[in-house]
């Protein structure tokens, strides 16, 4: 779908690989010969794409996150319900087989009662300042993976937000009013916490890691490598780094993303990720960015 930056030669030149044709954003959403669309334009056009998707009767399946404020969600939230037309949101790495898996022992009971969950997010280099005056800041367009997953894992939202960070990375980019090293503490209700740490630099490649700890044990899911190859001499043991990108990462994450939106829709039955879901993170995103600027812990009730 091309949106208002929109690269007509680059999307003609994609689809003619794949046999699709290019079209504009109204041309797809007011083809009634479709049913559903992907929504993959830059954030701040998130929103009305999803307005105008749903009333045209369009399922949708949109790349988070839901828009750059919270409050322009939550209206786009009423527009879609009153279309009764199902919305998901691309939180792709509940669908990475690996966290999944780590999920489902966690709700089989397999270390007990969960107490700390540690989520560690670093990109390899940070991207360019242009798109980070645009992307509505780390905690929005980074973290925010990370906001879901947590709660995700713990089966709902936390109760408190505390959050540090440093532009340590690249002064370009606390220039520009964002962070690029940063680590968020989620106190939950019960109790449990969760300490999410995200970087704009990890120079031996995408370093995606969770740590669960529970009562009666440790649930972990580590990094995929370029390979599984490793070398044992007199010197040391050395292996291959993780695979250096998103792209690479969580290929596998993205297609089961989009078959299980195919199946809930062609199924009738419910979406695994909701519009709601998109909300959720993005308050704490909004709270996180609060606790930064204040230095103070944040109630979630204060920012929903």
């Amino acid at each position: 779908m091309i949106g208002k930056r929109s690269n007509t030669d680059a999307a003609g030149k994609l689809a003619g690989q794949y046999g699709a044709e290019a079209r504009s954003s109204a041309d797809i959403i007011n083809d009634a010969s479709i049913d559903a669309v992907l929504i993959a334009t830059s954030t701040d056009t998130h929103s009305d794409l999803i307005e105008a998707a749903t009333r045209a009767g369009k399922a949708v399946l949109c790349e988070k996150p839901v828009d750059l404020s919270r409050e322009r969600a939550r209206a786009c939230q009423v527009v879609a319900a009153g279309t009764g037309k199902p919305v998901m949101i691309g939180f792709n790495r509940r669908f990475d087989p690996n966290f999944a898996a780590l999920k489902t022992a966690a709700d089989r009971g397999d270390i007990g009662k969960t107490e700390l969950l540690s989520i560690t997010l670093f990109d390899p280099a940070p991207p360019p300042v242009s798109y980070i005056k645009v992307s509505g800041g780390l905690f929005r367009d980074m973290m925010i993976h990370d906001f879901d997953l947590a709660c995700w894992i713990f089966g709902g939202a936390p109760e408190t937000v505390s959050a540090t960070g440093s532009s340590i990375v690249d002064p370009e980019i606390g220039a520009a009013g964002d962070v690029d090293t940063a680590a968020v503490t989620l106190k939950f209700a019960d109790g449990r916490i969760a300490v999410i740490k995200n970087s704009r630099r990890a120079v031996y490649g995408y370093d995606q890691r969770i740590e669960l700890l529970g009562s009666e044990g440790l649930l972990s899911a580590g990094n995929i490598l370029e390979n599984t190859v490793t070398k044992a001499t007199k010197d040391g043991v050395t292996g291959a780094k993780p695979e250096f990108f998103f792209l690479e990462r969580y290929m596998r994450a993205y297609s089961n993303e989009w078959n299980a939106f195919v199946d809930a829709i062609t199924s009738g039955s419910a979406l695994p990720v909701s519009l709601q879901d998109g909300v959720n993170a993005l308050a704490l995103a909004e709270a996180a960015t609060l606790s930064l600027k204040t230095g103070q812990t944040v109630g979630l009730s204060e920012i929903l």
